[in-house]
């Protein structure tokens, strides 16, 4: 059986039905709970987005229109909530708080050892370093990327082309991967945490 299309089960929400928007929300809320704790670094404020991006959709229910994927549509107000919390916080990067839930999809090396475990804290703190220090649109489309978006997707959601928006991916990843992955201690199993585009 195929499963319902996005688009088609946010027109039944529209006309009422309450379950197709819990079978869009079952689908989309772990990913797009993950991008907006990598974007906001900040376990509350992701939970207030989180929240809010949600009640947008609601809010917007009666006047969507199948232009573009639904996912295109959740997280272009997604990005747009990101901003609008940026602009009215003024602190672009914070640094209080915990990344809830996705620090688990980091891969580790042998699980429960104390070397393994202390390398792998090691390695997520260089991380989110370095995912901080990138410019606020490399980020982004590498954020939107790794949420499983495609090119075509980010480029509609952040308003440019779609070759800007491989541009802006692979200065993100080579910038991600030499920050991890300097060339003194060159360590490859560690860039497994970067995939090029495509791979």
């Amino acid at each position: 059986m195929v499963p319902d299309d996005d688009g088609e089960l946010m027109l039944r929400y529209a006309r009422g039905d309450m379950r197709a928007f819990e079978v869009l929300y079952s689908r989309h809320r772990a990913a797009l709970y993950r991008y907006l704790a990598r974007q906001m670094r900040n376990g509350e404020s992701a939970n207030d987005l989180f929240q809010e991006v949600w009640s947008k959709v609601i809010a917007s229910r009666e006047r969507y229109e199948p232009r573009a994927q639904f996912r295109t549509f959740l997280y272009r107000i997604a990005r747009n909530c990101v901003i609008d919390y940026s602009r009215r916080s003024s602190v672009r990067n914070e640094t209080s708080g915990t990344e809830d839930g996705w620090e688990n999809n980091v891969p580790g090396a042998d699980g429960d050892q104390p070397e393994a475990l202390a390398e792998q804290a090691e390695m997520l703190a260089r991380y989110r370093a370095a995912l901080s220090a990138l410019p606020g649109e490399q980020r982004d489309v590498f954020l939107l990327y790794e949420s499983g978006l495609s090119l075509e997707e980010i480029a509609t959601i952040s308003a440019v082309g779609a070759e800007t928006a491989k541009s802006r991916l692979r200065y993100a990843v080579t910038k991600l991967r030499a920050s991890l992955d300097p060339p003194s201690t060159v360590r490859p199993a560690k860039t497994a945490l970067i995939q090029e585009p495509g791979t």
